[in-house]
């Protein structure tokens, strides 16, 4: 029987989520909760690989069993919390139909990638600290010419392995927000500008670190080192070595994926 998982975690503990022989990872933790509470074999397979670091606010994964989970739902999400790191957490676990698959069922996902630029102990596990002036109104210039489908290759991984660098961007911005300690917890010291901003991306598909070589090339553009029309150059003819650096992954997160059914 094929059952659905829904979980979030926190990257930093983990050498990403794909099982890695001597190395902590989330596929291999949530795993070996099920083989203990199922007691057979049990292999996830999952909506995609997170690198080393990064984290997702909503991730599926499916797996399937000899029989039917005999613990009640509320009782069975309750143990595997229990015993997973406490840096993943599950929400739900459900049957679903026999040819449902995480990876290949999933039509879009989206990923957020948070900057700030002034000192911030609440934020800093999960935000990148970029303290050089950045031009946010080029870099939006710049990132409103990344969507449509076409060949990202400009931005995968040397060694990639896909059949196809073909990905359907459909959304690329850079927004500011509040984070949720200072929107609660009192008044937020004040700053030249903006200091907290988000980039989300959206697509059918990511080549493997595609969205952290987006956020480096764009990062480009905003300290004035290209003009906003370099982006789309890159996308036409360019190759990884000419895009930007790929920036760290404690800021990324997996933050939405998307189907036409889980059931």
């Amino acid at each position: 029987m094929r059952y659905i998982i829904s979980l979030a975690y926190d990257g930093s503990a983990f050498s990403g989520w794909q099982v890695q022989p001597g190395q902590p990872t989330v596929q291999g933790s949530v795993e070996a909760a099920l083989r203990t509470l199922l007691k057979e074999e049990i292999t996830l397979v999952g909506a995609g690989r997170t690198d080393t670091g990064v984290n997702a606010l909503e991730y599926f994964a499916h797996f399937d069993t000899d029989a039917p989970i005999a613990y009640e739902p509320r009782d069975f999400i309750y143990k595997l919390n229990a015993i997973t790191p406490r840096e993943i957490v599950i929400f739900d676990v459900f049957p679903t139909r026999a040819d449902f698959h995480a990876r290949f069922d999933a039509t879009a996902r989206s990923y957020t990638y948070f900057l700030h630029t002034a000192e911030d102990p609440f934020v800093a596990r999960h935000s990148w600290l970029y303290k050089a002036p950045l031009d946010f109104e080029k870099m939006n210039e710049a990132a409103a010419l990344i969507p449509g489908r076409r060949d990202f290759s400009c931005f995968e991984k040397t060694g990639g392995s896909n059949v196809t660098s073909i990905c359907d961007v459909t959304e690329a911005f850079w927004a500011p927000y509040t984070p949720g300690l200072w929107q609660v917890g009192g008044d937020m010291p004040e700053q030249d500008g903006r200091t907290y901003w988000y980039f989300r991306i959206t697509a059918d598909r990511f080549l493997r670190n595609m969205v952290r070589a987006v956020v480096g090339s764009l990062i480009e553009v905003g300290r004035g080192k290209e003009d906003p029309s370099w982006i789309g150059d890159l996308i036409s003819s360019g190759t990884r070595s000419d895009a930007g650096e790929s920036v760290p992954g404690h800021a990324l997160f997996l933050s939405k994926i998307r189907y036409s059914s889980l059931k």
